[in-house]
């Protein structure tokens, strides 16, 4: 059968026919639907309606179909008249609907629904994933070099809560790797400058700016309410006292460090999974003496690496609020940017760990600023 053979009638016709009593089937995916969609229409998706058109119309009754630009609804049209049944599809889709002014029901506002456009066509995050991001509150400890690509791109995709902690002020020497601040900073407390730019970006996401150091007495209440906490302070005092704290609280943690040319990302988990997801400490029980890793004033860094692992950390907290695709939960990602090679240490939960051993006690943070500095 032709093409040529359906009818198409425009979305103005369309909605006559629909309020005087025809059936309007959106045949688009259902995250699609629920973002934007004719009022009046009922959702099938395509597939759903072609392998049970009889569930959903009558032979005898004509069936108006639509999508987002005609094209499905015509395709699916071409198949439900072969079967014998009367249908129509709307040109132009909801597109040409929205376009033309004509009653339509949508989710959020026009912002909501223009800035996260892109995310809400993918199904794996939609209207559902977009609203549990905007709902969501992520901690990031350190707002340098790892923290600012983490915090540009989890207040570009829409989370709702993002609590910056740092006690330093923006140096000079930072600009080549720190992106979040600016020349016209410098001396400004860097959770105060990178607030500036991520409410710039996003107005839609509540920027927190704590200035703080992260320490044994105040490390609960900076993590209290997360439900994802990020690791931008690459030191090692930060790391274990984040580690023990996340395990105790029942936290993931996104692990992040670089050094030179390469860096690791990770993600810790053991304080939901204990026994089976590993800790920081299931690969390093005991932190090293601070000569062991000098730190990027000492070692140097080239300035793009800490972007390239921040944005694979962004990307394992979207991934862990999203609760989609296979995390770094139990792998540790190395990066060498010199010859651009990936390769990863699969690590295992230790039934010995000091922190995350299943039945032991939390026996208190130790003073890891000390045991750090030798």
């Amino acid at each position: 059968m032709s093409d040529h053979d359906i009818e198409c009638i425009s979305p103005a016709e369309a909605l006559k026919r629909l309020r005087e009593g025809a059936r309007l089937i959106d045949v688009r995916a259902d995250h699609e639907f629920a973002v934007s969609h004719a009022r009046g229409a009922r959702n099938v998706h395509k597939d759903r309606l072609l392998a049970d058109p009889g569930g959903e119309m009558d032979v005898g009754t004509t069936c108006l179909l639509i999508c987002q630009s005609g094209r499905r609804s015509h395709d699916a049209a071409i198949t439900l008249q072969a079967r014998g049944f009367r249908v129509m599809s709307v040109e132009g889709g909801t597109s040409r609907w929205a376009s033309e002014g004509l009653p339509l029901n949508e989710a959020g506002d026009a912002d909501f629904r223009q800035r996260y456009a892109r995310h809400l066509s993918l199904p794996e995050v939609g209207l559902a994933g977009q609203q549990r991001l905007e709902k969501a509150r992520v901690t990031l400890i350190g707002a340098g070099g790892l923290g600012s690509p983490v915090a540009f791109y989890l207040a570009a995709a829409g989370v709702g809560h993002l609590r910056l902690v740092d006690d330093d002020r923006v140096e000079r020497s930072n600009l080549q790797r720190q992106i979040a601040h600016a020349d016209d900073r410098i001396g400004q407390p860097k959770v105060q400058s990178a607030a500036q730019s991520l409410s710039a970006l996003n107005p839609r996401c509540r920027i927190e700016p704590l200035q703080a150091r992260a320490s044994a007495d105040n490390i609960e209440s900076l993590l209290a309410g997360s439900d994802v906490v990020v690791d931008g302070a690459d030191n090692f005092p930060a790391r274990y006292l984040l580690n023990d704290a996340c395990v105790k609280l029942g936290l993931p943690l996104v692990y992040g460090a670089v050094h030179r040319f390469e860096g690791q990302a990770g993600v810790f988990d053991a304080g939901r999974h204990r026994g089976e997801a590993p800790c920081y400490r299931c690969l390093f029980p005991e932190p090293p003496p601070a000569d062991a890793a000098p730190n990027c004033s000492e070692a140097g860094v080239l300035g793009v690496l800490p972007g390239l692992i921040g944005l694979i950390q962004a990307t394992e907290a979207l991934k862990l609020i999203l609760d989609i695709g296979d995390g770094l939960t139990g792998r540790l990602l190395h990066v060498d940017a010199m010859s651009m090679r990936f390769r990863e240490t699969r690590l295992h939960a230790d039934p010995d760990c000091p922190a995350c051993a299943p039945g032991r006690e939390f026996s208190g943070y130790p003073d890891y600023q000390q045991l750090c500095a030798g």
